[in-house]
């Protein structure tokens, strides 16, 4: 499985304890704090779409484009990414954007202080709004580098943790609101991945909505490919293409030669504009 995250293992224990279409807006009045003169509109991709843990080689990415899956989730940054990226360069973007992939961008920043997992970095209540803020910062950055434009969504990876801590939840929300603030004053959407016992639930479910991501990639394993019939929260929220959803993980699959292990997403949500 990738290494971004948990072990197989951890994941599930994890789990189990935690209880192209062009569009303007993004879910929930929380992008609305954005100029929408200002703003590129957003690129959108309804479909498929995978994650893997290293960038695919060029030729695989060729190999994989059958149309089962239009789109890629990419690790751009963060001191928390678990694996090397030696085929993510400018140029693998602008060759596969132009064999008609669409690229997500997601950033595995520093993560809340009652995590259970191994990661390097982590905030506190005292760090979170400072490590929000240079954790978005280097985000934009490694985004622009790789010709990712303004516009683009960039999606940070919140990994499992106990949100009925209310001490670590709140700084959680502070981090991720300083992140998603620093992301929309540099024009770049913002996003978050997590799980929807955890880390997705936080965010979803907060009563202050104030500086959350416009757009929510839930991890949900029930083998479904849908982002509405199991949609766990308010049916009002992340609507206008604004939801993804992690439905499988560890799926070992060849295409054109070329095996990868990947999880599996329904995505109707923004991608990255890199044209």
């Amino acid at each position: 499985m990738t290494k971004h995250r948990l072990s197989r293992r951890g994941r599930y224990i994890a789990w189990s304890t935690t209880g192209v279409v062009v569009v303007a807006g993004a879910g929930i009045a929380a992008q609305a704090s954005m100029a929408a003169s200002s703003w590129p509109a957003q690129k959108t991709y309804t479909g498929r779409a995978f994650d893997t843990c290293t960038a695919p080689s060029l030729a695989a990415m060729r190999a994989w484009k059958t149309g089962f899956y239009g789109a890629a989730a990419v690790y751009i940054g963060g001191k928390n990414r678990g694996c090397a990226q030696p085929n993510l360069t400018a140029s693998w973007v602008k060759s596969v954007s132009t064999a008609g992939w669409k690229l997500i961008p997601l950033y595995v920043g520093a993560q809340p202080p009652c995590q259970t997992s191994r990661n390097p970095e982590r905030f506190t209540a005292t760090t979170a709004a400072a490590l929000g803020k240079s954790n978005a910062e280097d985000a934009v950055a490694k985004a622009s580098a790789l010709g990712m434009k303004p516009g683009s969504p960039i999606y940070l990876n919140m990994e499992s943790y106990d949100i009925t801590n209310k001490a670590c939840n709140d700084a959680t929300l502070t981090y991720v609101r300083s992140f998603t603030k620093t992301l929309r004053a540099k024009t770049y959407r913002a996003g978050l991945y997590g799980f929807s016992s955890s880390s997705a639930k936080a965010i979803a479910t907060a009563t202050d909505r104030t500086d959350l991501p416009g757009n929510l990639w839930y991890a949900l394993w029930n083998n479904k490919n849908t982002t509405t019939a199991d949609w766990p929260w308010n049916s009002k929220l992340y609507t206008d293409h604004s939801r993804a959803h992690q439905y499988m993980v560890n799926s070992k699959e060849t295409r054109g030669g070329h095996t990868i292990t990947v999880d599996r997403n329904a995505w109707d949500a923004p991608v990255a504009i890199t044209g």
